[in-house]
């Protein structure tokens, strides 16, 4: 009688949930939190991929992750820099955590161009739109 009840569940799951199918224009929200070199080359370029194929970008950077932003570190992150920096020239939001800046020393000032501090009435839209897609890096 429990294999019934759990089968029954399953099946129940299995016909009644949403598909999570992303429209061919629906939003994408990326977090990212790390400052390793690939990952955020993954992240950022993947991100960029999407934006070609007419998807809104959002690249919210975070924890570590507002190191990529910061002018100081141009060196260990000038391709990053750049795809963030087209991102942000074409449309796409480049969103920088202030709590991590913060923490991290990453002044307003030391933003590559098109990056800026957020705040939750700029970062809440963007995540919370309808269709967006989030990922996480």
């Amino acid at each position: 009688m429990r294999k019934l009840n759990v089968l029954s569940v399953l099946l129940a799951l299995v016909l009644f949930a949403a598909p999570a199918l992303a429209g061919k224009d629906d939003p994408l929200f990326i977090n990212l939190t790390s400052d390793d070199p690939h990952r955020t080359l993954m992240a950022i370029g993947f991100g960029q991929a999407q934006m070609q194929r007419g998807h809104a970008l959002t690249v919210y950077l975070n924890d570590k992750g507002v190191l990529v932003a910061s002018r100081k570190n141009a060196a260990q992150f000038a391709e990053q820099q750049k795809m963030l920096s087209d991102i942000a020239a074409k449309g796409g939001a480049v969103l920088v955590c202030p709590m991590c800046s913060k923490k991290f020393g990453v002044a307003e000032a030391d933003l590559i161009e098109g990056a800026k501090i957020t705040s939750p009435d700029i970062t809440g839209p963007a995540l919370f739109k309808d269709g967006t897609k989030t990922l996480s890096w």
